[in-house]
């Protein structure tokens, strides 16, 4: 298995490897790998004569310092999950000053609008950050299809809004959601949960499946109501936000119309925030 940390080290491999039937899958990643990672990595391996995954913690999508402190970094641990796949994916794991030449911020973009709503209103600048290290992933990488998880559905919104706006040629997938048996939504947060709290972190899922069965017979507001008070009878949860969204937009919708919606939801257990999404129709 090949680690490199210089970017131009790895483009160099990565040319030596091309022919012209090659295709290059990218799953980009903040390393503290879990088994929806690697299903990422086994869709890519189906589709791609070549896979790479970046490792990389990046700064600038953190609005929280002290989130950024606490953010697992597990690089050996997580070579040795990478390696139970294949021994032939590529890590790209750079430091900090490899990715931005000593110039730690970010771009600003405009994702027409999708930025400034749940996640971009919650955390000030996380999709330009989001924005930013992508861009140079794939400046780098040059994939030809990349591999992002539907838990973070708004990041894949944006993502796609990206390679449309620079006309990159990638194909963005986007993957379901990998769930613990609990249907606690995987990630790499979860870590930081005890095992007290990753039992309570089940109930999350649980009233996303109920807003989802109450969807064709409860307006919005209705919907609304219920999980605020759902959450409201279990106070070891503070919720950030619940809101119902068209796919497309993410404007939180008030009343429903022809499209398809998904409920997005993000709470607080504990010190740990968490967040997960669900298809409604």
């Amino acid at each position: 298995m090949l680690i490199f940390n210089k970017k131009a080290l790895l483009q160099n491999h990565l040319e030596a490897l091309k022919t012209a039937q090659s295709t290059i899958g990218f799953v980009p990643t903040m390393g503290a790998l879990h088994e929806g990672h690697l299903s990422l990595m086994q869709r890519s391996l189906n589709e791609n004569t070549i896979t790479v995954i970046s490792i990389f913690v990046n700064p600038t999508q953190f609005n929280n310092p002290e989130d950024l402190q606490k953010y697992p970094r597990t690089l050996e641990a997580d070579a040795g999950k990478i390696k139970t796949l294949s021994d032939s994916i590529i890590i790209f794991a750079p430091e900090v000053d490899e990715m931005y030449d000593g110039n730690t911020i970010s771009q600003h973009y405009n994702f027409d609008g999708l930025e400034n709503q749940m996640e971009g209103a919650h955390r000030p600048g996380h999709f330009d950050g989001v924005g930013t290290i992508v861009k140079k992933l794939f400046d780098i990488v040059k994939p030809n299809n990349a591999y992002f998880g539907e838990k973070d559905f708004q990041q894949l919104q944006i993502v796609k809004k990206l390679v449309e706006k620079n006309n990159l040629p990638i194909n963005i997938v986007g993957c379901p959601i990998s769930r613990e048996a609990s249907g606690l939504a995987m990630s790499s947060r979860n870590a930081r949960l005890s095992d007290t709290e990753k039992q309570e972190a089940a109930f999350i899922y649980k009233t996303l499946q109920e807003a989802k069965s109450k969807f064709s017979t409860s307006s919005i507001p209705q919907l609304k109501q219920f999980v605020e008070d759902a959450f409201a009878s279990h106070p070891e949860f503070t919720t950030d936000y619940f809101e119902i969204a068209p796919e497309e937009s993410l404007v939180p919708a008030s009343i429903k119309e022809n499209t398809k919606y998904r409920a997005f939801i993000a709470v607080f257990l504990g010190n740990v925030r968490l967040i997960d999404n669900i298809s409604l129709n």
